[in-house]
């Protein structure tokens, strides 16, 4: 029997626009309760990092508890960090092994299962691919994810040719995506001409859209802005990443673009009819669906003349906006990316944090910390 306002019940928003396609629904969580639910409804890929590896731990903590004084058994040499990772590992292993069937059916298109890349790592192109080539081993289904920075960038044309499946993040901006789009296209020409086949990868693009927005935000309240809406904000993801897929069209790049880091319904409805992945946490799904939203295709509808005019006041979002509106050597110093990264690493803080509270317990209980925001 159907579930009530299920994913895959044409007459909701997110069953009408899985029905209709392109865009494809991704779970952006690895907690095997929301996967399996989102599976169910539609979902075709999920994805794992520290911070929501981190959600699955505490959600299930006893479990993860005694796995942890296993690993440290089994791994006497291993940091913290190590055994943290190895359980980022595991988490991510479980859920992609409930995507398996999915890759069997789309042949490897999709059904895959996104690991992040240590953001400790992230100045480094060797350290990177070396470990976008091993998470790549752990699983046929495993897509991996490289950060869109100078050096992430060279270390994602490296491991696509190493026929790494990636999926890229730490990305905010049509430049950053462009720059990535392109380094995937190198890399699988350069291991098409030995060869190899590439029609299963799949790559992505991510543009974290939600992120896009509060960084402009954070902008506009710090420098007093009063020369437009403050809700015209609400637009400024939805625009770059309209103009960088009109771009990707244009330049016929086979990697898809995934919309990530919701904060608005416009980051669904806008992006409908488009060839993407929209790829909400499952509390979005829900808001999604409880929204009403007609899923009409609005991809190929530009954002309304007067907001966009109004946000290319501010310097920022030119950056994120315009097609060269950074160079790979500035991706690093933008602000989303700076908060972003060290937000990711103060989830590895975290993660350690726990691998140390089992390990070596305080002798008086302390407050649990709360994951970072997506």
């Amino acid at each position: 029997m159907k579930r009530a306002n299920s994913l895959t019940d044409p007459s909701t928003p997110l069953g009408a626009m899985v029905a209709a396609g392109p865009p494809v629904l991704w779970n952006d969580s690895a907690d095997p309760a929301a996967l399996a639910e989102s599976i169910g409804f539609g979902a075709v890929r999920a994805t794992c990092n520290p911070v929501i590896a981190l959600a699955a731990i505490r959600a299930d903590l006893p479990r993860w508890s005694a796995r942890i004084r296993e690993l440290a058994d089994e791994m006497p040499d291993a940091s913290e960090s190590d055994i943290g990772w190895q359980v980022v590992a595991e988490v991510s292993l479980e859920a992609a092994q409930m995507l398996q069937s999915t890759f069997a059916e789309h042949n490897g298109y999709n059904g895959r299962l996104s690991m992040q890349t240590d953001p400790r790592l992230a100045r480094s192109k060797h350290k990177l691919v070396e470990q976008a080539v091993h998470f790549a081993s752990l699983a046929d289904n495993i897509i991996v994810k490289v950060p869109a920075t100078s050096v992430g960038v060279e270390a994602i044309e490296e491991a696509s040719y190493a026929g790494v499946a990636i999926n890229v993040t730490v990305s905010f901006s049509a430049a950053q995506a462009l720059a990535t789009g392109e380094a995937i296209e190198r890399g699988l020409r350069r291991r098409e001409a030995e060869g190899h086949d590439t029609s299963r990868l799949g790559p992505v693009v991510t543009i974290m859209v939600g992120r896009v927005d509060d960084w402009m935000k954070e902008v506009y309240d710090r420098e007093g802005i009063t020369s437009f809406p403050r809700e015209y904000l609400d637009w400024a993801g939805v625009a770059v990443f309209k103009n960088a897929y009109a771009e990707f069209k244009r330049r016929g790049l086979r990697s898809r673009l995934l919309a990530a880091a919701y904060r608005n319904l416009l980051q669904f409805s806008e992006f409908v009819g488009g060839d993407v992945v929209l790829s909400p946490p499952f509390a979005w799904q829900r808001k999604i669906q409880a929204s009403g939203l007609s899923a009409e295709p609005r991809m190929h509808l530009d954002v309304d003349p007067v907001i966009l005019a109004a946000l290319k006041t501010m310097p920022e979002f030119l950056k994120a906006y315009e097609l060269d509106g950074m160079t790979p050597a500035e991706f690093d110093s933008f602000g989303a990316t700076r908060k972003t990264l060290r937000q990711f690493l103060t989830a590895d803080e975290e993660l350690d944090g726990i691998v140390r509270d089992i390990l070596i317990p305080a002798p008086w209980p302390t407050p649990a910390t709360a994951p970072t925001k997506e």
